[in-house]
């Protein structure tokens, strides 16, 4: 693909080199530094008390929230959409705006290696961006708490990395696609926002709402309330945030069993304890596949978006 290389190139040295790029950084840093901090004196208080017996005590630095600060997997859920958005939200238009997309493709560059080096860029910058604040906040755990990771831990810790690049990903690829559908930057980011607005405080309530309205519970059939509460969970996983919050809550929390109400005939006879690494993957397979799945989906009609886009000097 001629020209692939050529402009990843360009948009990793300015994706590195912007002004937002390191105002996120410093912002997601900062709040996970944060985060890491209040959390390791609770774990050092809770490990004190418990005689050194808890176990995945290194993974606790990532999802304990002590007093009013969240967690640093919870500022990633909260942040984490702002840092794709302002990565993608002038990557098309932008160009028309300043008029430089018909002097690139004037010159021997694809189309498409346009639209796929931009994407490949920013997936790069993000997970760069994430694995050195989790390094950063890693270092800064183990000299507060003194406990190493285990494998496990470290497994589960690049997982969740995966994921997290993905869920960021995904918001990158959307403003990528309104950078295409509307002609101005700021038309974009503000639609940008306003999904992410909508995702985050209201499609929970809005799934709620409906599961009452279409399956409403009845006391004297007490099935109605579990068919309620799958209808209800079934609708708010339509939105990404919701994904990316289950799958982090059962990789980096091994105790979780399962996301959905618990029957007094599973709980029977249930060995306590962690799960392994591989039965917590099975839990929340299909929320991890859908999530790349989302990503790739909304990357693919950018693509096919820009490539039928008429494009004059």
């Amino acid at each position: 693909m001629p020209g692939l290389l050529a402009v990843f190139r360009k948009e990793i040295a300015d994706q590195f080199g912007s002004k937002r790029f390191l105002i996120m950084f410093t912002l997601i840093l900062l709040a996970g530094m944060s985060a890491t901090y209040t959390a390791a004196q609770a774990i050092r208080s809770d490990v004190a008390s418990s005689d050194g017996g808890s176990s995945f005590v290194f993974l606790r630095l990532f999802t304990v929230s002590a007093g009013t600060l969240p967690s640093f997997v919870a500022f990633v859920g909260f942040l984490g959409p702002l840092m794709g958005l302002a990565m993608g939200f002038d990557a098309i238009n932008g160009e028309y705006a300043r008029g430089t997309l018909s002097r690139v493709l004037s010159n021997p560059i694809f189309r498409d290696s346009v639209i796929n080096g931009k994407f490949l860029a920013g997936v790069t910058t993000i997970a760069v961006m994430l694995a050195s604040i989790s390094l950063v906040l890693s270092g800064l755990g183990l000299r507060l708490i003194g406990i190493p990771p285990t494998g496990d831990e470290v497994v589960r810790l690049f997982l969740y990395l995966i994921i997290a690049v993905f869920y960021v990903a995904f918001w990158m690829a959307l403003s990528i696609l309104f950078s295409i559908l509307f002609r101005q930057t700021a038309t974009s980011a503000l639609a940008g926002i306003a999904l992410w607005i909508f995702v985050t405080f209201f499609v929970a309530m809005i799934a709620a709402t409906t599961a009452q309205a279409l399956m409403p519970i009845d006391e004297q059939e007490p099935q109605t309330l579990l068919a309620n509460e799958y209808f209800r969970m079934g609708l708010a996983r339509l939105s990404p945030a919701t994904l990316y919050s289950e799958v982090t809550m059962t990789i980096l929390t091994p105790s979780v069993r399962t996301l959905g109400p618990v029957m007094m005939s599973e709980v029977v006879g249930m060995v306590p304890g962690p799960l392994p690494l591989s039965q917590s993957l099975l839990v929340v397979w299909p929320q991890f596949v859908g999530l790349i799945s989302m990503t790739l989906a909304c990357f693919g009609i950018s693509y096919y978006r820009f490539m039928r886009q008429e494009i004059r000097a």
